[in-house]
């Protein structure tokens, strides 16, 4: 399997799964010039900002393990970009959600 059809279908899993547990779904892919969000997601008076990691095996490690400081700050810039065009303040959040083999792990307040 091609590694965009794995991320996209990771992310239609990681979408389902959050929409089974309440979550609305603001935006996927957003992209500004720091980078991308995979999706962003209203969870009751949260903006939840959500890297999905996805990897079929543990042979290159854990998926969760990718997202590193680098990306997370990427990720934080993006975030900022995204928040200062709302009209009304919101807490946020970071989650990842780690998909490692067919076993979904929804890490809650991931980074800060």
């Amino acid at each position: 399997m091609a590694t965009v059809d794995l991320g996209k279908e990771g992310e239609k899993l990681a979408i389902d799964y959050l929409l089974a547990k309440g979550y609305k779904i603001l935006e996927r892919n957003f992209r500004t010039v720091f980078g991308e969000i995979d999706i962003i997601a209203r969870d009751k008076n949260y903006i939840v900002i959500i890297e999905v990691k996805r990897r079929l095996s543990e042979r290159f490690g854990k998926a969760e393990l990718s997202v590193n400081y680098k990306k997370q700050e990427r990720i934080k810039k993006s975030a900022l970009y995204y928040v200062s065009r709302l009209e009304k303040e919101y807490p946020v959040r970071f989650d990842v959600i780690a998909i490692n083999g067919k076993e979904i792990e929804h890490i809650e307040n991931a980074f800060y």
